[in-house]
């Protein structure tokens, strides 16, 4: 089992890097055409280009990735796929079907249709491929979850499976109205992040400042915004999970005993089996107004947790290993803000048509798109790792869920072949992404510096 979980954890982390820069890039390429085609003015049409090739890029490698996601789940988790193909099988489906074919076919009539589809109709191509991208976002957290918070179906005693009997409320699961404005926020966050760091890295050598100063400045905004999407959406979401799974925000926190007020940890120091704390540092009543909304309000302690779960579910261990839990929730928090930090002291620096900036703004400016990603990677970390040891929360153990027929032997060499093919993927995703974004925005005529129009050079050609 633990290595049918490195598998899947290490190709859903990898996968997850794609995600968000494919949705908040699509978003951003959309407007950015969309001013070029209302004000006219090249330099828009430049960035466009620009990041529309890396969008490209990056969309790419995030459907080659995604596929080996759903193979998984028959190769490895046939037992958990059995349980939950009922439920599964209609979001996933949609998203297949409705969402996915969606994106690729207006991505493609805005990849080939410069110069060929009128001005209006090829800019709503690029913002019916951005609408795509958020529904198949929709209906893959709708099914995820389905895993943290089940509802709609019932339980088969004689198939030993989950039936579903209303999709409607699997769309409208509660968790999945957090999850989803939490994740395309952070989406966001990450692709403004990107949009910050390369256009730093332009500026910081003096290069096309028309393009990558506003470039610049787009992307601290969105970042900023974005940001506090992600704090006010990431409030509610700790709610409803204290609610649901009371013992992920008990885990979080590192909190043994039921508190009341309950203080949020800063810094714990605990045993090396996270069962203990030896010794922490905390902010007083802030727990509890994350977990209930009141400073007085009380939050249950893994330890009275564990007991309520040996109760109602029989004897076993239902405590999630506690360290991956606490540093992961902080280091999902702690990567997200210093991003923002970054995104508002780029922007003081280049307010009232500065350029110019100290070095190390312009150095770590650069480096910034790599927090929203590290933040990305530890709060689906913190999301899955919590809920453990439960695949679907109170139903279904993960330890119920692996394939039978899988030796030991083939999940090692599956999960060394994908890790190797996944490093080789991302020595060519990124080594792509440094490519073009060195390469800098293209150099394009406006109509004014053109005597004949027919010999101007193609807008667009991928």
């Amino acid at each position: 089992m633990d290595l049918a979980r490195w598998q899947f954890g290490i190709t859903t982390v990898y996968h997850f890097i794609f995600v968000p820069i494919t949705i908040g890039l699509s978003a951003l390429v959309a407007g950015l055409q969309t001013a070029w085609v209302r004000t006219g003015k090249v330099e828009y049409l430049r960035a466009t280009k620009f990041w529309g090739k890396l969008f490209l890029i990056n969309f790419a490698m995030g459907v080659v990735t995604g596929i080996v996601q759903e193979f998984q789940f028959g190769m490895n988790w046939s037992a958990y796929s059995r349980f939950v193909g009922d439920i599964f099988g209609a979001p996933l489906a949609i998203e297949g079907l409705l969402a996915f074919f969606l994106e690729s076919t207006f991505l493609g009539l805005w990849i080939f249709g410069w110069d060929r589809l009128p001005k209006r109709l090829h800019l709503a191509a690029i913002w019916l491929a951005s609408i795509g991208t958020l529904l198949s976002a929709y209906f893959i957290l709708a099914a995820n979850s389905w895993m943290q918070h089940p509802v709609g179906y019932r339980f088969n005693a004689d198939t030993g499976r989950a039936e579903l009997t209303d999709f409607w409320a699997v769309l409208t699961n509660s968790t999945t109205l957090v999850t989803f404005p939490h994740t395309v926020t952070a989406c966001f966050l990450t692709a403004g992040a990107l949009m910050l760091a390369v256009s730093a890295w332009h500026l910081r050598r003096g290069r096309q400042p028309e393009v990558f100063r506003p470039g610049l400045r787009l992307g601290a905004w969105v970042v900023i915004v974005a940001a506090i999407g992600v704090f006010v959406t990431g409030d509610l979401q700790a709610r409803i999970m204290t609610e649901q799974q009371p013992m992920k925000m008990a885990a979080a926190e590192a909190l043994y005993e039921t508190d009341k007020p309950a203080s949020f940890s800063i810094f714990t120091i605990g045993s090396l089996d996270g069962r203990e704390e030896v010794a922490s540092v905390r902010i007083p009543s802030l727990l509890s107004f994350m977990a209930t909304g009141s400073p007085s309000g009380e939050v249950e302690g893994i330890n009275d947790i564990q007991a309520q779960y040996a109760a109602r579910y029989g004897e076993g261990d239902y405590v999630p290993y506690v360290p991956v839990t606490y540093w992961s929730f902080r280091l999902m928090i702690g990567f997200g803000a210093l991003a923002a930090l970054i995104a508002a002291l780029a922007l003081w620096r280049t307010r009232r048509g500065r350029v110019h900036s100290g070095r190390w703004l312009w150095i770590a400016a650069t480096w910034a798109v790599s927090l929203p990603l590290l933040a990305n990677s530890f709060g689906w970390i913190f999301t899955e790792m919590g809920r453990q040891p439960w695949s679907v929360f109170g139903v279904f153990r993960t330890a119920d869920g692996v394939s039978p027929s899988v030796s030991p032997g083939e999940a090692a060499t599956s999960l060394t072949v994908l890790t190797l093919l996944y490093g080789v993927l991302a020595v060519v995703e990124f080594g792509l992404l440094l490519r073009y974004s060195r390469a800098g925005a293209p150099e394009i005529e406006s109509p004014a510096e053109s005597d004949d129009e027919a010999d101007r050079p193609l807008a667009f050609a991928y």
